[in-house]
């Protein structure tokens, strides 16, 4: 019996293949953002940013003609455009007379620890970059320090924040450097700072594997030591600079995303509200609670402040959806936060240029589909930053 294939060497199509595609995802970068161009936030309408700061729209007119503060740009039309630096400049000026601290830059305060936020979930379609890469940027918006970290080697989260792994990352450069058993160098060498002020990247890509290859050996060695606190040390050396670390954990429970959950201070696991996913997640989360159980008889502290369950492309108007909906809320109930994550083509649409819906023109698309999709996004990220401030210790009036 004969086949249409000739005996081809399946790791040589691979390559080429990969190759391929890796050329025309370079190709696409250099047409949408040229090879001299960095990557840029928008500008944000003077409504956008009274929003982002709290404060009314007059208020901040009022601010611009008493010369306080940075000048927005003007507009042929005589609107005023804020860069996302202006907005942050703002706040630190508003924080200076503010009622109370923190009303401005809600960010730690002397005996906050810093947060660190665990993404994840092992099935795929589940929302879990589309949420890292959302909350990272939404608390970097609203005047918290943050750091994202990808540690999934597919480098998803890498690729929307304008680096791409093939072409940017030839020599390392993900955590893998700071927590590999062999010379591991200071985290600091491989944060990089992002076109948003206040969020910084560690990005991601195949390296980070190598993690998963050399722990087995490492243990075998008896040279691991306790492997799942690597994170979390190569973590503590930045303790001061950041309020938030975001991390995207790898779609699956291996070493990588044990020394995640053993640094992680909360966890937030994506849902999509479908059956077979919901099926999946159940296997998850006894996988989870068995190697939580693994490690905390090594001697790790696994309790954390907080773990959320995000409803993620959710569909309003579809009732096998709702229906899932209900029972997941009867049987977690306030595990599940109350905001969830609408499907959008909104959100699809701008990861056609490798952007986040914080970052595109409203003007690209209708504004009841922009709308509906950031009013979503922004209530399921200000709800966890509520989540942050209750473990500070903070409520509203505080």
């Amino acid at each position: 019996m004969s086949s249409d294939i000739d005996n081809e060497d399946l790791n040589a199509v691979i390559r080429q293949h990969s190759e391929w595609l890796a050329n025309q995802l370079h190709a696409q970068r250099e047409n949408i953002f040229p090879p001299n161009a960095q990557k840029a936030i928008r500008k944000f309408t003077s409504g956008e940013a009274a929003a982002l700061l709290g404060v009314n729209d007059s208020y901040l007119r009022k601010l611009h003609l008493d010369g306080k503060g940075p000048s927005p740009e003007l507009t042929p039309g005589n609107r005023r455009l804020y860069s996302a630096q202006d907005i942050q400049d703002l706040r630190v000026l508003l924080e200076k007379t503010a009622r109370k601290p923190g009303d401005y830059l809600p960010g730690r305060r002397e005996g906050d620890h810093m947060q660190i936020i665990g993404v994840m979930n092992f099935k795929g379609g589940s929302g879990k970059t589309t949420t890292a890469a959302h909350l990272a940027q939404r608390l970097a918006l609203t005047g918290y320090r943050v750091l994202a970290i990808d540690l999934d080697p597919q480098a998803s989260l890498t690729a929307l924040h304008g680096v791409q792994p093939e072409y940017d990352l030839p020599d390392g450069g993900t955590l893998y450097d700071a927590i590999r058993y062999e010379d591991p160098e200071p985290i600091s060498s491989i944060i990089r700072p992002t076109y948003f002020p206040n969020l910084d990247l560690i990005p991601g890509n195949l390296e980070l594997m190598e993690f998963e290859h050399d722990t087995p050996r490492a243990l075998a060695q008896g040279n691991a030591g306790l492997f799942f606190f690597r994170v979390k040390e190569a973590l503590a050396q930045v303790d001061d600079d950041y309020d938030v670390v975001v991390i995207d954990c790898p779609p699956q429970l291996g070493f990588l995303t044990m020394s995640a959950l053993s640094a992680a201070t909360g966890v937030l696991v994506t849902i999509h509200p479908e059956m077979l996913d919901v099926m999946s997640m159940s296997q998850f989360l006894r996988m989870t609670a068995d190697l939580m159980d693994v490690i905390a008889e090594s001697g790790a502290d696994m309790s954390h402040d907080w773990m959320r369950y995000l409803l993620t492309r959710y569909e309003p108007q579809d009732a096998p959806q709702n229906r899932i909906v209900a029972f997941l809320r009867t049987m977690y109930a306030d595990k599940v936060l109350n905001s969830t994550m609408l499907k959008s083509t909104a959100i699809s649409d701008a990861g056609l240029t490798k952007q986040t819906l914080y970052e595109v023109e409203r003007s690209a698309f209708t504004r009841s589909t922009y709308d509906r999709a950031v009013e979503s996004l922004n209530a399921v990220n200000d709800e966890i930053a509520d989540l942050i401030q209750k473990t500070w210790g903070r409520h509203d009036n505080e």
